[in-house]
């Protein structure tokens, strides 16, 4: 059992991002709010997913922050490994576009973390999809689904996703493992077009995390990617 512990500001963002708190973390003194992330094992009545899966979230913290602590900051919710414990979780957490912090929310593998550096992550990248306010909801419980479901076919090529809310734009990506085999990237992308049921003119961008390492050579610059819905 792993055990994380919460300052209170990581606890008001749980209360924001869970709709019950109370369903995925145990009652413990103020302040200091112990939350166990519990791999509980598959009843013979249960259906296993291919792998685990740990739901988490990031919050900036308060003052200054270097990007490269981003792991120490990232606080688990809950582990899966069925399809009843997936739904048993998900239905408890609010969706993206109802959540009203700036807000990393992570679906990763167990054993990877949601950070470019992890061994897993090191040489592979992500598609990303940039989505007007509104859309994002419906866009992250597809891509779970399609996750946990293993629609995408490429062995363990697929590593986590993330969503991350925004005040102007949600962003959501989807990691893998290998950034420069193409045949599996463009085979991600053309599962991701399917099971999101993209419209023809959404754009996809794939970026290496070894390029998200380097130091920005125009920091400020977006690729500004928007999938416009419809």
């Amino acid at each position: 059992m792993n055990t994380t512990y919460l300052d209170e500001r990581h606890i008001v963002a749980l209360e924001k991002l869970v709709a019950d708190p109370e369903e995925v973390q145990d009652v413990a003194p103020p302040r200091v709010v112990p939350m166990y992330v519990k791999d509980t094992p598959c009843t013979p009545l249960e259906h296993p997913l291919e792998y685990t899966y740990v739901y988490s979230f990031f919050l900036r913290p308060p003052g200054k922050f270097d990007p490269v602590e981003y792991a120490q900051y990232v606080q688990q919710i809950a582990a899966v490994r069925s399809v009843e414990q997936f739904w048993s979780v998900y239905r408890h957490i609010k969706r993206p576009c109802d959540i009203g912090e700036k807000v990393d929310v992570h679906f990763f593998k167990k054993g990877i973390k949601p950070v470019w550096e992890d061994e897993a992550n090191l040489k592979g990248g992500k598609w990303i999809l940039r989505l007007k306010k509104g859309l994002s909801s419906r866009i992250w419980e597809n891509l779970l689904l399609a996750m946990a479901g293993e629609q995408f076919l490429v062995g363990d090529e697929i590593c986590g996703a993330v969503c991350s809310v925004r005040n102007q734009e949600d962003i959501v990506s989807l990691w893998n493992r290998t950034a420069d085999n193409i045949g599996v990237t463009n085979r991600i992308r053309d599962t991701l077009r399917r099971v999101l049921n993209l419209p023809i003119n959404a754009v996809m961008e794939y970026k290496r995390h070894d390029e998200c390492l380097k130091p920005a050579k125009y920091p400020y610059q977006t690729t500004g990617i928007v999938y416009p819905g419809g």
